[in-house]
């Protein structure tokens, strides 16, 4: 994920917020069993740590926006609002793909996996424990983020807006995910518009523009702003996960998080690989997409085969003209300077993030 600078004293207010909402879980949790306080232990261990880079971009919004320190405790509690929200996402789409660990750690599925073969359960007995428990894990974290805004101490129409970005930030998400698995399963061709369109849906609202457009609400930004920033948001969203496809493929393992070539290996249909599909050497880098299970010397077949078909070139292209849609979004808007320079320094940083 992108690193952005920000005060010490910024990063220690979100971590206090979280941590403030994990201790009141195991508190509520601790009465009602030993299955839902080892759930409380392994909620705060998916919350612990990270960039916190999204709530980091709620705040260099409201600071580059120069919101009014009077809104600072609210602003930390929205701001820790959108990790937790990123903490839902990621537990639950661990269980969506039958994922059991996360950078080399069992996550919340894995660790109630490893809970129910402890307690006698065969292995598909286990695997429902550890899928319900990462539901439900993910359920309690979506319920505190928007809890959170809910209880903010803030001007009624300003919670609402903010609430409503969180709504939409859910939705978007939801929607994302859930055509990625459809895409992924359907036995058919799916087509770019609709690969590009699941690619905007699953980051670049709660990941980018939900983020940048709440530190706006709360520094009291007027509507263009706040659609700047959408705009904006959308545009940076999409090439990061654009990236991200471009990592997936040919990254490191450092920088993939799951290994090189990782969704070579699952075999996603991302945007990458429709480009591939499109161009007259189908056939040789299908066969070698086929063969990419099979271990580290058919990966890298794979990948030059994508790479000699131009499927690569063409999906650099495709970020760099993006970063240029919101680079123009930037030096088209009425944005403070200092908000402009934050923005033009995350494109940067996406770019910067092409493997």
């Amino acid at each position: 994920m992108i690193a952005l600078s920000t005060t010490p004293t910024a990063r220690a207010e979100i971590d206090a917020a979280i941590d403030a909402v994990v201790a009141r879980l195991t508190r509520r949790l601790r009465e009602h069993g030993d299955g839902a306080r080892a759930l409380a232990s392994a909620i705060a261990r998916s919350a612990e740590g990270g960039k916190r880079f999204r709530p980091l971009l709620v705040v260099a919004a409201f600071d580059t926006l120069r919101g009014d320190d009077a809104q600072r405790p609210a602003l930390y509690q929205v701001a820790a609002a959108f990790e937790l929200l990123h903490t839902a996402f990621v537990v639950h789409d661990d269980v969506i793909d039958h994922d059991l660990e996360r950078r080399g750690v069992a996550n919340v599925a894995g660790e109630f996996r490893a809970r129910g073969l402890e307690q006698g359960a065969d292995a598909t007995g286990a695997a429902l424990l550890g899928d319900a428990a990462g539901i439900l894990a993910g359920d309690l974290l979506l319920h505190e983020a928007s809890r959170l805004v809910a209880l903010a101490d803030l001007p009624t129409g300003v919670r609402s807006d903010l609430l409503r970005l969180v709504e939409d930030a859910v939705l978007v998400s939801a929607a994302g995910e859930l055509a990625d698995v459809e895409n992924a399963v359907s036995a058919g061709e799916v087509d770019a518009e609709t690969i590009l369109r699941t690619t905007h849906d699953k980051t670049a609202v709660y990941s980018f523009s939900a983020p940048l457009e709440a530190g706006a609400v709360l520094a009291g930004a007027d509507g263009p702003v706040r659609a700047a920033l959408e705009r904006f948001g959308q545009r940076l969203g999409l090439a990061y996960q654009l990236v991200d496809d471009l990592i997936g493929a040919f990254g490191s393992a450092e920088q993939s998080g799951k290994g090189e070539g990782s969704d070579l290996r699952e075999a996603k249909k991302t945007h990458l690989i429709v480009l591939a599909r499109e161009t007259e050497s189908w056939p040789e880098v299908s066969e070698a997409l086929a063969l990419a299970h099979t271990g580290p010397v058919a990966i890298r077949a794979a990948q030059s085969a994508l790479s000699e078909s131009g499927a690569r070139a063409r999906l650099e292209a495709l970020v760099c003209d993006t970063l240029d849609e919101a680079r123009a979004i930037v030096s088209a808007s009425t944005l403070p300077d200092d908000c402009k320079t934050m923005l033009y320094d995350l494109v940067d940083a996406v770019q910067g993030r092409v493997p």
